[in-house]
Formats: structure tokens, C-alpha cells, sequence
């Protein structure tokens, strides 16, 4: 699987941070993420995942499988973010009326 190299640059400029930070935050050595938007290198699918994590995109949008520039994951850290973990946590226990009334709370908060 490959990636598109114009759309990881957008990524990480439209993120605004700089290729160190991009290698930092994805959890590679910075002359490695180098060489990924050289072209000289590509990441594996396991890396790829985490450069769509961390700039909010999709997999399919990094290898130009999609135009859509929109995140399809969303990951929720039990140690950053506990009590939104929790709730969903809880999830599979909720009917399809408690969901769709959680989900609608949640909407009037924004």
C-alpha cells in the first residue's frame, strides 16, 4: 500500500506542526518520516494508521483510495480523555433509544 506524498504533506501542514513534530507524534525517527515525503520510503500499513491518527484522516485518503479528507477513527486515550472513555465503554449496554438520546444531548451541548 502506498501513499499519496502530496496529500501526507497537506496533512501534516494543514495540522501545523513541522516533520519533526510529525515523526514524533506518529513514533518514527525523524529521518525516517523524512524520507516518507521524499518518496524514498514507504511506511507500512501499521505506520500508515498512525499518520492518519495523528493528523485526523483516513487511511483510504493517504493512499488516494478516497477524495474525502475526513477522519473515519477516532481514538480515545483512557489516560488523556478517562471520562469520555468510560462512556463509551459502557456502550454496548445502552439500548438503541438511550443511544440515539445520548447522541442528541450531545448535539444541543455544540
Amino acid at each position: 500500500m502506498n501513499i499519496n506524498i502530496d496529500r501526507l504533506i497537506e496533512c501534516r501542514m494543514k495540522t501545523g506542526i513541522s516533520k519533526h513534530e510529525a515523526a514524533k507524534r506518529i513514533g518514527v525517527a525523524q529521518p525516517t518520516y523524512l524520507r516518507y515525503e521524499s518518496g524514498d520510503r514507504a511506511p507500512s500499513l501499521h505506520v500508515i494508521k498512525n499518520i492518519a491518527e495523528v493528523f485526523n484522516t483516513s487511511v483510504e485518503y493517504l493512499t488516494g483510495e478516497s477524495d474525502s479528507s475526513d477522519s473515519n477513527c477516532i481514538t480515545i486515550h483512557k489516560d488523556t480523555e478517562p471520562e469520555i472513555f468510560q462512556l463509551l465503554q459502557n456502550r454496548t449496554k445502552w439500548t438503541e433509544k438511550q443511544l440515539k438520546r445520548l447522541l442528541a444531548y450531545a448535539e444541543k451541548l455544540n
